[in-house]
Order: structure tokens, then C-alpha cells, then sequence
């Protein structure tokens, strides 16, 4: 049980986290200001300083928290009772609603590189929750036949963590699979980062009819329409 020390501490570490997030909405992540968030919720810079150390400390927290954030969403929307290919639209759907409702923090996680910033090992377990989702639902038409491959693995093409993180060695599941896997993910934030951007405006009359399109032909891609 966390002390009456510890409990402070976590509050104060979560309302200067709070802080930062309404500024990422008004001055964007270059021009985040550890000066202006302390004088935002009322702490001298050198305090906020106690909590993170640097710009940079604060950004990896908001980095995580929102990665962690649409983990949640997505591992929510995914009903384990549901045709795989339910499973896969839904958690799709739910990631973008997440982004159209966080637009500010989306934009950190996928946007623009933040300059002088390079992102810690520590944000790669919660960067790849969504990805762990799909991987799961990918797995699951593995075991299900769905999917036809001999599990192999082609030297110089994929890392390990594609594989851990796409399927893993589930029977069925090789690289061919995990490559069109990995496309269909990357493409999902591709769209959802078009329509966020203003990129699809002129091409697309319907973003929600697109977008279930686009859901539908990338669940194709990887197997999930056979179900």
C-alpha cells in the first residue's frame, strides 16, 4: 500500500502530466515548457523539476500515458466471443475514435517528430499494445485455419519484435503473413493520420463509410475475411 508521501507524490506527478496535455493542445510538443506547466498548476519550476527532470522526462510520460491510454481502448473493444473479423473492425474503430478525440496527444504519438527528442526504450512496451491487440486477433485465425504459412522466418526481413508482437510463433503464421500484418498496422494509423491531418479532405466524401472500407480491405489482406 502506497504512503501518504507516495500518494502526493503521484498526484502532483499526474496533475503537472494534466497540465502538460492542455499545453500540447494550445502550443503543440516543440514548444512544451516545463516553465509555463509549473505556472500552471502553481509549483515553482524548480518543484516541477523534483517530478521531471527535463522536457524530455515530461514528454516520455505523456508519450506513455497516451500510448497506454489507446492500449486501453483498444484491448476494451476487443471481445474475445466475437468473429474474428468483428473483433478486428472494432478494435480498428476504437483506436480512431480515440484519435478523433484526443487529436493534441495522437499527434505526439504519430505526428511530427518532436525536434531534439528521441524517445526512450522505456514507450516501446506501451507503443505496441495496439499492436499486441491485432497480433492477438491474428493469432486466434492462425489457430483457426484461417491463415496458411509454415511459421518460418525469412533471414534480414523482419526483427523480433514484429514477431512477438504480430502473432508469434503461432502455427500458420510466417513472415509473408506477419508483413502483410504489419502493413495492414501501419496503414490503419496511416488513414486515421490522413483523415486527423486534413489529407483526405477533397478525396473522401464519407470518412466514416472510408474508413469502415478501409478497416474491411485490410482485414482481408491478413486472412480475417474467410471467417
Amino acid at each position: 500500500m502506497p504512503t501518504a508521501r507516495e500518494r502526493v507524490r503521484a498526484e502532483l506527478t499526474a496533475e503537472i502530466a494534466g497540465a502538460a496535455r492542455r499545453q500540447l493542445a494550445e502550443v503543440g510538443a516543440a514548444a512544451l515548457s516545463l516553465r509555463a506547466v509549473a505556472r500552471e498548476v502553481g509549483m515553482a519550476s524548480s518543484a516541477v523539476y523534483r517530478y521531471f527532470p527535463s522536457r524530455d522526462d515530461l514528454l516520455t510520460r505523456l508519450i506513455i500515458d497516451g500510448y497506454d491510454a489507446l492500449g486501453e481502448v483498444a484491448e476494451a473493444a476487443d471481445d474475445p466471443a466475437a468473429p474474428l473479423e468483428q473483433r478486428w473492425s472494432a478494435v480498428c474503430t476504437a483506436v480512431r475514435a480515440w484519435a478523433r478525440a484526443h487529436p493534441h496527444e495522437y499527434a505526439l504519438l504519430y505526428g511530427s517528430p518532436v525536434p531534439g527528442y528521441a524517445a526512450p526504450r522505456d514507450t516501446v512496451r506501451a507503443a505496441s499494445r495496439v499492436g499486441v491487440v491485432l497480433g492477438g486477433i491474428l493469432g486466434e485465425a492462425a489457430r483457426a485455419g484461417l491463415l496458411h504459412g509454415d511459421g518460418g522466418r525469412e533471414p534480414g526481413l523482419l526483427g523480433d519484435a514484429a514477431v512477438e508482437v504480430l502473432g508469434q510463433d503461432a502455427p500458420g503464421i510466417d513472415d509473408a503473413v506477419r508483413v502483410r500484418a504489419l502493413l495492414a498496422w501501419s496503414s490503419l494509423f496511416g488513414t486515421i493520420s490522413f483523415e486527423l491531418f486534413g489529407h483526405l479532405v477533397g478525396s473522401v466524401e464519407d470518412a466514416d463509410a472510408y474508413f469502415a472500407r478501409v478497416v474491411a480491405e485490410l482485414g482481408a489482406l491478413v486472412g480475417l475475411d474467410a471467417t
